[in-house]
This record gives C-alpha cells, structure tokens and sequence, in this order.
C-alpha cells in the first residue's frame, strides 16, 4: 500500500506542476482534466501526510520508553497508544479512499426482465420483480420510464425493459443482474403445489451518458403494427420499431409509444445499452478479477437470489445471505440486501488492496 500511495504523491506533485503550467491553463480541455483528476487524488495525498506526521510522533514517543525515568515510560507509552488509535484510523479511511470506484457508478440504467423457465408463473413473476424495483425506485426519489414490454393473457410479462434515473442508481441497482428463482404456490396452480420458476434480470448502463457510439451503416430498422394481446393488430399506422445490428445479430423491437419516432428513441436507448454492456464485459474479462466480477456485475445466467414464498424467506447466494421477511423486500425494501452486497464487495477490494 505504501509504494501506491507513493505513486499517487508523485502524481499528485505532478498535477500540482501542471495546474501552474500556463500551457495547460491556456487549454481549458487540458485544466478541467488535470483539475479533476488533482481533486480526486487530493484527499489521498492529505491523509498520508497525516499519516506519515503520525508514524514520526510515534518514533519520538518511543524515544520515551528509553528513559530512565519511570513517569516518563508511562507518558511514552500512553502517548504510542493514543497515536497508534489515531494511525489506525487514518489507514483504514485511506483505504477506502484507495478501492477503485466503478466507472459507471453514477450512470443512470436501463433495466431488462425476462421470464424464464415457468411459463405463466414465470411472467407473473417478472410483474412482481417489476413493481419491487419500481417501490425501491421510489424510496430513493428516482425517476422511471417504461420502454418496452410484452404482456400475457394472465397480466404477467414475457420481458419488460425500463429506465431508472436519479443519483448512484448503477451503485445500488447492478447487483440485481442474473438469475432470480422463485419457490411458491403459483395462480395458476389448482393442487396447491410449490413450483420452481425463474426470472432473469440484466442492469444495463446507459450508454448515452457514456458516449458508445453505433454505426449506422450496421443497423436493420423495420416497422411494423403495434399488437395487442394475443398477437391481434391494435393500431392501423404502423408505430412499433424494430432494430437489428447486423454485425452483432442483436434486436431490439419497441412498441408501447403511438408515435414511431418516440419508439424508435426507446429502442435505440436499449440497443445502445445492450452493445456497451457486451463491449464492457469483454473489456472486463481481460482486466477484472473474477470475485470483483461475481459480486460487482452479475450474468444473466448466474443464480444470485431465490425468494421461497412457503418460507418467507428470500436469499442471496452470492453473499450466503438469507432475510425472513420476503413481503417486506417485495414491497420494495432492498437496502437490507443491497447493503450486504455492498459490504461484501468493499470486504474483497480491501483484501486486493493488500496482496
């Protein structure tokens, strides 16, 4: 930890050269980046000088514990204690200032749910995870909109794909990514017997605010009538978009809106969400750890949660977690289990952070 924190006092003196270099101060591009980066590395740099000033009161305390005089022994030894509380302290806040914040940490996401296996008790599934991360939205002032869905005869979704805005939505929400098994009695179940089914959930960045572009030249777009339940017609204009990227095989169809331009901005904000998603993964497969990996980005085809209704009980198998309180979570109370994920995730950058 000492050598990085020596680098990032070289950086630091660095920027500070830098940031006083009128060829820099002529170029406002060049300021606002060395500005931000000096900020960021600011109070790093201030509490490893405290540091150091501390580890010196320590080596002249020590100096007391030579004496021959005894009262001086005990003032030495009280004085190490209290610095050595304070050293404590100070390392344990510039470790937290040192764990790597994610990138996309403050992006606002698009949100995908799909039903898996379970048929009808599956989509029905995918309504209550719907209505869970729209009370959690809620809870923290933040903003929805729905982009896309395809509903069931039953009032369930196949898949229904929205947008949540607001400040550290990515911090607290891409823990939600992969697979959530539910265990209950479903409506459509006349025995009373339990059933298995599975929901999968993909948290998606916005790309917009990330600058992805996409070629136009790679982009199939059709358009269509808008339908109904059971497939029936339930406009004559033809309204709902379909976009395909060639290079990719990828397609994304919209159709909730009455305006086709309207549709047609909703599916490129997904198209745009699921290719950076695909670009970020792969980029992350070559640079991340895999434990940062499991608990910070989840797939699609990892079981991270079940909720057993029978049991009350909803448990994240990531983190070993289990919660006896599942209509509490379903109302929307995640900060329990988000917490968790957190902590967890912060426990296994701060072992990184020492090996």
């Amino acid at each position: 930890m000492i050598n990085k924190l020596e680098g990032i006092l070289k950086r630091y003196n660095d920027l500070s050269k830098k940031l006083s270099d009128p060829e820099v101060i002529s170029n406002s591009e060049n300021f606002k980046k060395y500005s931000r980066e000096f900020r960021e590395v600011k109070p790093v740099v201030e509490r490893y000088n405290e540091l150091k000033k501390i580890e010196q009161e320590i080596l002249g305390a020590q100096e007391l514990l030579n004496s021959e005089d005894e009262e001086l022994k005990l003032l030495g030894k009280e004085e190490i204690e209290i610095l050595q509380h304070k050293k404590d302290d100070i390392i344990s806040e510039i470790k937290i200032l040192l764990i790597p914040k994610d990138p996309f940490e403050n992006k606002n996401i698009i949100m995908e749910i799909r039903a898996g296996v379970g048929g009808e008790e599956a989509a029905l599934f995918v309504k209550d995870l719907f209505r869970m991360y729209m009370a959690y939205a809620e809870n923290k002032s933040w903003k929805t909109e729905l982009l896309d869905s395809h509903s069931t005869d039953l009032g369930g979704f196949k898949e229904i794909i929205f947008s949540i805005s607001g400040k550290d939505v990515y911090k607290y929400l891409k823990y939600e990514s992969g697979a959530h098994r539910v265990q209950r009695v479903p409506e459509t179940e006349a025995s009373g017997r339990i059933h298995t089914s599975t929901v999968t959930v993909a948290v998606l960045p916005e790309a917009e605010d990330v600058g992805f572009e996409i070629n136009p030249d790679d982009l199939r777009i059709d358009v269509f009538h808008a339908s109904g339940h059971g497939g029936q017609n339930v406009q004559k204009v033809s309204t709902a978009i379909r976009i395909v990227h060639k290079p990719t095989g990828i397609m994304v169809t919209c159709q909730d809106e009455r305006s086709q331009l309207q549709n047609k901005l909703k599916a490129m904000r997904i198209l745009r969400a699921r290719l950076y998603d695909i670009f970020e993964q792969d980029k992350e497969k070559e640079i991340a750890s895999a434990r940062r990996a499991q608990i910070g980005r989840g797939y699609r085809n990892e079981r991270i949660r079940t909720y057993n209704f029978p049991q009350g009980r909803v448990t994240d198998h990531r983190i070993n977690l289990s919660i006896y309180n599942i209509q509490s979570i379903m109302e929307g109370n995640l900060d329990e289990l988000i917490n968790a994920l957190i902590e967890e995730e912060q426990k296994e950058k701060f072992e990184e952070l020492e090996e």
